[in-house]
């Protein structure tokens, strides 16, 4: 005996092509969520994005100031750290000596007298992103370190680095405090030492 079994339907070609994609009001309705979720998102990088910014800078201030005492040491003194002058590479945020957010150098001073002068060697430069205020808490736009790696300043100097936006307020604020011998800490939360 034989048993006939019944053939399946053949689902319509519409079906099919159907199930290949998404339709445009799908793809509408994740790109709406998406957007509602990167919206809610966004002000919460903020604070991150300035500690970045600020970490950033503080580095450089950091190393700045171990590589100058090294090559101090290194070349028996003469070695200093100026603030880049006020409208260097259109910069515009450095118009007092206290001021060096456009950022500074490292170079033999020959003469010893703080200021880079024609055929004094430039060991590096370091400059800043616009978003943060580095001051010199001792409102000198330069220092230098001798043949023993120490700065020409008796007291300890610092660093307060801020983001524009946040201020002094800022949780991102921080201070970097060196002694004259070179030693380097670092103050979260605090412009001064």
């Amino acid at each position: 005996m034989l048993v006939h079994h019944p053939v399946p339907a053949r689902r319509p070609a519409q079906t099919a092509r159907h199930a290949l994609g998404f339709t445009a009001i799908e793809l509408l309705i994740v790109i709406t969520i998406l957007a509602v979720l990167t919206a809610m998102a966004v002000p919460s990088f903020g604070p991150m994005i300035e500690r970045w910014r600020t970490n950033q800078a503080v580095n450089n201030i950091t190393s700045t100031i171990y590589v100058a005492r090294s090559e101090a040491i290194k070349r028996g003194g003469r070695v200093s750290v100026r603030k880049m002058a006020n409208g260097t590479d259109g910069c515009s945020f450095a118009s007092t000596n206290q001021e060096w957010s456009c950022g500074w150098i490292i170079f033999v001073d020959a003469d010893e007298n703080g200021n880079l002068d024609a055929g004094e060697e430039i060991l590096q430069s370091f400059q800043m992103p616009t978003s943060v205020n580095v001051m010199n808490n001792n409102s000198a736009a330069s220092f230098r370190f001798d043949r023993w790696g120490r700065t020409n300043n008796i007291n300890a100097a610092s660093f307060a680095i801020v983001p524009r936006a946040g201020g002094v307020a800022s949780p991102a604020a921080t201070a970097v405090c060196f002694s004259s011998g070179g030693r380097v800490r670092v103050d979260k939360g605090s412009v001064t030492c």
